[in-house]
């Protein structure tokens, strides 16, 4: 499962969807994003790639703090 969080809503994807493997790189999954919402990939350029132990994926934006 891939939790996306975009435009301030969340997105629960299956990795069949966007053609999403274990082993991709952070921008491999980043493109695969862009490619799925249909935007330019630097949309996702300062989000974050979460890999979680159960094998899911939270792409998000960058938290700020302060």
């Amino acid at each position: 499962m891939i939790h996306v969080r975009f435009e301030g809503r969340s997105f629960d994807l299956q990795e069949q969807e966007l053609s999403v493997c274990q082993g991709m790189t952070d921008a491999e999954i980043k493109q695969r994003m862009a490619e799925h919402f249909d935007v330019d990939v630097a949309r996702f350029g300062s989000y974050v790639v979460d890999r979680i132990a159960n094998g899911n994926v939270i792409v998000r934006p960058e938290a700020v703090y302060g």
